[in-house]
């Protein structure tokens, strides 16, 4: 078979579709277990949302994660080092962990709660803060650690799971109404749903156990920031003979007979008999794929499911020092307590007068980090919710129907209007800080649509909701041969955990091998010695380019720099 311009079509085992966490890991997983393997990324750097950016300003740099501000289980038997180490690359990453009294502090009202590490450290802050409601509180901990526990053992044929049977896919709303918990305290135990974007009335009690589970045993950064993620694992699936392919669009998961047969890019054709999708859910089906391909049923789940609402994200540099005086911690500014009117609000396409702001702040978690900022100087986030929609950014459709918003009056003008609310609120926490912002921008759902093509631009993938949670979302393997799915929006869950878990699992059923079962046991699938050393300039983002695009860059830089020389030997 030939490509479209006429040379003959590149031929891998398996092609995956998207470089975010869930791609990656399912290609390092691949290519572990002997397969050529060919990542494919639009953007010109690897790593979805754990990817970072940086800007430059009057001779400073700055660096921005996207989506990573912290993660759990990354301690003694974490899944994040299992999933390193089984690579052979578990010593390349480090962990920063944040404050164990308090690694996310809530204000309302004047009252801070801090979120400590463990189960009942937890129970205790929450109790001393509600003394007349401990036993609702009680019996709301119990469930949701008896959900998170049980479910690990529902993995076992045989096993009882009395509490995950119950109360897996009912809803928060229900918990807290059987538990009979105040509005208050059901506003601090409800501060989790910032990390996967619904109300408790549309969101299952799993997901959110999952989450305080995964916290419970700590909370972490890694030193270096987000993008050594993705920069490891394209080094590991280089390294074992696979490629990772910036700046490639994929225009068509190609599919005959009912079974796929490679891909169509914008430069060619490339073969696989396995094609996995890291791209959107909806769009894989509806438009990559097509409509046509999949039966009724898959077409009506893709084109009714409903998505997360997304972040708004305002990133701040200072020329000030915040962090040397602060733990490392997240600090949230919760402004109502009645959180499902609030995210009702959001869900009708409103901005609530007084937003929830949530302040991820780099320079404290990661200090070591030249790339972040001079010293002096502090970068960290502002984020809330999104209300739900274009309309309220002045826009009719998003950037992957086309729509034009970037220099749209009304999307510029509603931009500020939030980002003045963001900086109101980070001020409450912060103290001033406005006079000394040497760089801020924002990102909206429109950004993270234009760089992800996210449906609705959210992050979190489909809404946890009872007809969209556990096996009620899209499983791996589609009904059409050799067609797999991860990411946010699958089984697994969203999240860099729920992606990169959902990585391997995905390459489990590929390869009929426990690779999960393999990598908690301690397995090491990659010799370390396969990876090459880190050369002594070493750049996370550079790596995450993949070694075409790097050499390419390269090349560019030396071409450059030799055209300068010449004109100035002429000159002289």
């Amino acid at each position: 078979m030939a490509s479209s311009n006429g040379t003959a079509a590149e031929e891998f085992d398996a092609i995956v579709v998207g470089s975010g966490p869930g791609g990656l890991t399912n290609a390092a997983y691949l290519a572990a277990c002997g397969k050529k393997v060919i990542v494919l990324e639009q953007h010109d750097i690897a790593g979805g949302n754990s990817q970072v950016f940086r800007r430059h300003h009057e001779g400073m740099e700055f660096e921005f994660d996207v989506g990573l501000h912290y993660l759990g289980s990354c301690g003694e038997g974490g899944i994040f080092p299992a999933i390193f180490r089984a690579l052979g690359v578990g010593d390349r990453i480090q962990y920063a962990e944040l404050d164990p009294d308090g690694f996310d502090v809530i204000n309302m009202d004047g009252m801070n709660f801090a979120i400590p590490k463990g189960w009942d450290n937890y129970r205790k802050m929450l109790v001393d803060t509600f003394p007349d409601e401990q036993e609702a509180i009680d019996r709301c901990l119990a469930t949701l650690r008896s959900v998170a526990n049980e479910f690990r053992l529902a993995l076992m044929p045989g096993t009882e799971t009395p509490a995950y049977d119950e109360w897996s896919n009912r809803t928060m709303t229900e918990l807290f109404e059987w538990c009979g918990v105040s509005p208050l305290a059901e506003s601090v135990l409800y501060h989790w749903g910032g990390l996967y974007g619904s109300a408790p009335s549309q969101t299952v009690v799993a997901i959110h156990a999952l989450i305080v589970d995964h916290y419970m045993e700590g909370a972490y950064y890694p030193i270096g920031g987000g993008q050594m993620f993705p920069a490891r694992l394209v080094q590991v699936i280089e390294a074992l003979g696979g490629e990772v392919r910036t700046c490639t669009c994929v225009e068509q998961i190609c599919v005959e007979e009912g079974r796929v047969t490679g891909v169509r890019t914008t430069e060619g054709m490339i073969k696989a008999p396995i094609v996995v999708s890291n791209a959107d859910y909806k769009r894989t089906v509806l438009e990559l794929v097509g409509p046509e391909h999949f039966s009724a049923a898959a077409v009506r789940k893709a084109t009714e499911s409903v998505m997360a609402i997304g972040l708004i994200v305002a990133y701040i540099v200072v020329d000030i020092d915040l962090a040397s005086s602060r733990s490392s911690c997240n600090e949230a500014l919760f402004t109502t307590s009645d959180i499902e009117s609030y995210y009702q609000q959001l869900e009708r396409g409103e901005l609530p007068e007084d937003p929830f702001v949530f302040v991820a702040m780099a320079s404290a978690k990661d200090p070591g980090n030249t790339h972040l900022c001079p010293p002096g100087y502090t970068n960290f986030q502002l984020m809330t919710l999104a209300p739900r929609g274009y309309r309220f950014w002045g826009v009719d459709d998003g950037p992957t129907q086309g729509g034009k918003y970037r220099m749209n009056p009304e999307y510029r003008e509603r931009k500020q209007e939030v980002t003045d609310k963001l900086i109101e609120g980070g001020e409450k926490l912060l103290g001033p800080f406005r006079d000394h912002i040497v760089h801020i921008e924002m990102a909206t759902p429109l950004s993270q649509e234009r760089y992800t093509r996210s449906s609705e631009g959210t992050s979190y993938g489909l809404r946890f909701e009872p007809d969209q949670a556990g096996d009620n979302r899209p499983a791996y393997k589609t009904e059409i041969e050799g067609l797999w799915l991860v990411g946010a929006s699958t089984v697994s869950g969203h999240g860099i955990g729920g992606a990169m878990i959902g990585g391997v699992l995905c390459a489990t059923e590929i390869t009929e091998r426990p690779l999960l079962i393999e990598t908690v046991l301690g397995s090491q699938l990659v010799d370390p010695a396969l990876v090459p050393p880190d050369p002594p300039d070493f750049d996370p983002m550079e790596v995450s380019r993949g070694a075409a695009l790097a050499t390419r860059r390269a090349e560019g830089r030396q071409a450059r720099a030799e055209q300068r020389k010449e004109t100035a030997g002429a000159a002289v």
